[in-house]
């Protein structure tokens, strides 16, 4: 058994978003293995309160910090951190320019491993300690990932990219021999077989994923909707609605399909667990079509405004009610830091041009990247807070980080003005250390 005291931030369960969070000047974090080995949160609140039902427990005090959950992302390309920042018109030619290229490379194992080696470092140096992401078509590219995502205990689901169409034909799903099975059966074949291999494993989970629709077979889709039925506790993940351009092309591509959105609950990979990038064109009856599957919306503000996709529309979310969490969506996304992330979150929250302009409050932004990111992956009181029962992952924060930051902070009369000179301030320094449990 372990205590922290620092000030901690955390989130009351079941709460307005906007509202939930709790903050303790000076708090007091118990923590403990669970039969697993698991480090998770046994008590959490004010040290004065605490502190003497634990007399005997080591206390390591960080004075002038803030302990808070480990951020959760919902959507990132862990083979594209090389890309990130490069120059286009838009998403299509983004990807045929800069993001198919590079997934080429990845066909090497000695690439795949040293590319999981940073992203995964860049992860946690960052403070993220979920992580949903997309690797290639490449098998040796989700082992590679899976195998440093163990080694470092973060806690991360991915998973083979499928594509057997519309993509560069080295990119392409392939037969493991001339001769044997096709490429879109040895796809399904191949995610079976990595699903088996990992899923559960430790803190790791598998994610069926096709890359969009476009880029599979009906067959493919057909195929992954029924690997999705036999393992209902594995995740679906895809992308949906991000660019006019990728719309029109679904729709031409999947003309009995109501929407682009319902073309994915066509081929029963639309239900919980199952989370989808962007999804910014959306009308009410894709919301709704969200909101009823128990799919979830993994929101990409860096990504969206750097290719100028568009903005998701918040306040439609909420009107029709389906959950939504952030994304840093590397390397169409522009950065690691969640905080990066949360404050494009909130410029994308307040353009009123296209839909409903509202101002996110820093506590909504917080907790769309930890509880609220959380409970979308089915992971709500397991990772994301710090509520007695949680994973034990969280980050140390500096509001001292940098100077401008330090004075901003130090004028912080509520907890909202404190909260958000860190999202507007802050970035990597901000995070002193990260814990995984």
């Amino acid at each position: 058994m372990q205590a922290y005291r620092s000030a901690l931030l955390y989130f009351r369960p079941h709460s307005d978003p906007g509202q939930s969070a709790v903050y303790e000047e000076d708090g007091l974090l118990v923590v403990d293995q669970n039969a697993q080995g698991t480090q998770v949160v046994q008590a959490v609140g004010p040290y004065r309160g605490l502190a003497a039902r634990y007399p005997n427990v080591p206390v390591q005090h960080f004075p002038g910090r803030i302990i808070a959950p480990g951020f959760v992302d919902l959507h990132s390309h862990y083979p594209q951190t090389n890309v990130i920042g490069s120059p286009a018109e838009g998403l299509l030619p983004w990807l045929e320019h800069y993001t198919f290229p590079e997934e080429n490379r990845f066909a090497a194992p000695d690439y795949c491993a040293q590319a999981a080696t940073f992203f995964v470092a860049e992860m946690l140096r960052n403070g993220v300690t979920t992580a949903l992401t997309f690797a290639t078509s490449h098998p040796a590219s989700v082992q590679a990932l899976f195998s440093e995502a163990q080694s470092q205990h973060l806690r991360l689901i991915t998973g083979l990219c499928l594509m057997d169409r519309h993509a560069p034909p080295d990119l392409l799903n392939r037969s493991s021999q001339p001769g044997g099975s096709d490429a879109t059966e040895q796809s399904l074949i191949d995610s079976e077989t990595l699903l088996q291999c990992w899923h559960g494993v430790d803190r790791l989970g598998y994610a069926i994923t096709p890359r969009f629709a476009p880029t599979s077979s009906d067959a493919q889709l057909r195929g992954a909707g029924e690997l999705a039925a036999r393992y209902p506790s594995v995740w679906i993940q895809s992308h949906v609605a991000e660019n006019h351009e990728e719309i029109a092309w679904a729709r031409d591509l999947f003309p009995a399909s109501s929407s682009y959105l319902s073309t994915y609950a066509d081929f029963g990979l639309l239900r919980q667990r199952a989370i989808y990038a962007h999804c910014i064109h959306f009308d009410d009856a894709d919301r709704a079509l969200m909101r009823d599957s128990g799919a979830a919306a993994a929101v990409c503000p860096t990504s969206n405004l750097f290719l100028g996709s568009g903005f998701f529309d918040y306040a439609g979310a909420d009107r029709v009610g389906f959950q939504y969490g952030l994304a840093n969506d590397v390397g169409g996304g522009t950065s690691f830091s969640p905080f990066h992330t949360m404050l494009a979150a909130y410029y994308v929250g307040r353009v009123g041009q296209t839909k409903t302009g509202l101002s996110l409050s820093p506590q909504h932004l917080w907790w769309q990247h930890t509880a609220g990111a959380a409970q979308a992956l089915g992971l709500g009181g397991v990772v994301g807070n710090l509520q007695p029962g949680c994973e034990a992952d969280f980050v140390l924060l500096n509001p001292q980080a940098t100077p401008l930051l330090a004075r901003r902070t130090a004028q912080a009369s509520s907890l909202d003005e404190l909260l958000f000179a860190m999202i507007v301030l802050g970035d990597d320094r901000l995070v002193a250390q990260t814990v995984i449990s």
